[in-house]
């Protein structure tokens, strides 16, 4: 019987996947298998030594240990693109409300209350002070094309704007999904040196920490209209207030309030609703209890954070998964550890990610305990598994 903790509310939907006569799932479990999460903070919890595998029902892993957890063998699933057309929706309202004075028009509107009858007269006069351009025919600039940068930038396209993206990384997956007509820029240079509207969708870590800051800032064009529904600490605050102030930047919309960025003028703070829709909830909680349940089951990883992406499909005899470090030698190790008891290799596939690697393989026959050991104790093993 697998346990599963459970941190957060999750979706039905997710949870109803857990067949119930080999799931236990609640947030009361002592000895979980694994652990479904979505905003919870993990980093002051001790890790059980049963733990195998984290699922995040979302995409940002700020609140997992990951570096803990690949330490100990512990697989860290995300969601990506579960959540991102609900995100896409949040950015295209952060678009038009960062070109039209929205809101500051609907608090003015207010304050008409009690005009009676010059109400209307009053609007037609004070209106002016909150044009603002449309977005057909600006150049809109998406750094990060990913499951979210991807459908932003195919739907500015269809509101007439010229997009830009950009992405070192961008996958094969994502490029079949990105509109022709997007604009491929070769550095982030070139859109902050074109672009009247930029948007940014990249992961937070130590290479775009602050990305948005002064330097940044200067080789954009005045008057330029910033977007972060991604992760508070890619842009610099500081900076980004002297370049609201000094009107370098015309707008800053984000989806992740601070302190600093509250109350200032020209600044739309939204409180985090990009992902904040049922629909959203419930695909990001099937998506992760579903991976969760496939590597419990089968030992297949598919959208994890630590680990590479290996997948051998339903298991149908005797599996093994052995996270490991990525060395050299450590599959022939493996291999000669399993040949070595006269056991037959069917299938097998092996990738790294980083310093870890995993190596799934299906074995003739049945496995017993004595050949687990011998694997584990193979320098550099860190964890292994029977499927």
């Amino acid at each position: 019987m697998y346990q599963i903790l459970t941190l957060n509310k999750i979706s039905p939907l997710g949870l109803d996947h857990f067949d119930k006569a080999k799931y236990q799932c609640g947030g009361e479990q002592a000895a979980p298998d694994g652990i479904v999460v979505r905003s919870a903070s993990m980093h002051d919890m001790e890790l059980p030594v049963s733990l195998k595998a984290i699922a995040r029902a979302g995409a940002g892993v700020n609140n997992i240990p990951v570096d803990v957890c690949s330490e100990k063998g512990i697989v860290v699933f995300n969601t990506p693109g579960a959540n991102a057309n609900a995100v896409k929706e949040m950015v295209i309202a952060g678009l038009l409300l960062s070109a039209r004075k929205v809101i500051p028009a609907i608090e003015w509107a207010g304050t008409l209350k009690g005009q009676g009858d010059q109400v209307g007269k009053l609007v037609e006069k004070g209106k002016g002070q909150f044009v603002g351009p449309e977005l057909a025919g600006k150049k809109l600039g998406v750094i990060g094309l990913g499951a979210i940068g991807v459908l932003v930038a195919n739907c500015a396209r269809h509101l007439g704007m010229k997009v830009y993206g950009y992405d070192p990384y961008l996958s094969v997956d994502a490029a079949w999904k990105l509109s022709r007509d997007v604009v491929h820029a070769k550095n982030v240079k070139e859109i902050y040196e074109n672009c009247d509207f930029i948007s940014v969708h990249v992961p937070l870590n130590a290479g775009t920490k602050g990305m948005i800051n002064s330097e940044a800032i200067k080789l954009m064009r005045p008057g330029v209209r910033v977007l972060n529904f991604s992760r508070d600490g890619l842009v610099e605050s500081a900076d980004m207030l002297e370049a609201l102030a000094a009107g370098k930047v015309e707008r800053y919309v984000t989806d992740f309030p601070t302190e600093e960025m509250l109350g200032v003028e020209n600044v739309v703070a939204i409180p985090h609703l990009g992902a904040s829709t049922p629909e959203s909830e419930d695909n990001c909680a099937e998506m992760a209890v579903l991976q969760l349940m496939d590597y419990l089951e089968n030992g297949n990883i598919v959208n994890s954070v630590n680990l590479p992406s290996v997948s051998l499909g339903q298991k149908q005899g005797a599996r093994i998964g052995v996270i490991h470090k990525n060395i050299p030698n450590m599959l022939s190790q493996i291999t000669q550890t399993i040949s070595t008891e006269n056991m037959n290799i069917a299938n097998m596939m092996n990738k790294s990610k980083g310093d870890h690697a995993y190596t799934l393989l299906d074995i003739e026959g049945a496995v017993g305990q004595p050949i687990l050991d011998k694997i584990k104790a193979i320098d550099g093993v860190i964890r292994v598994s029977l499927y």
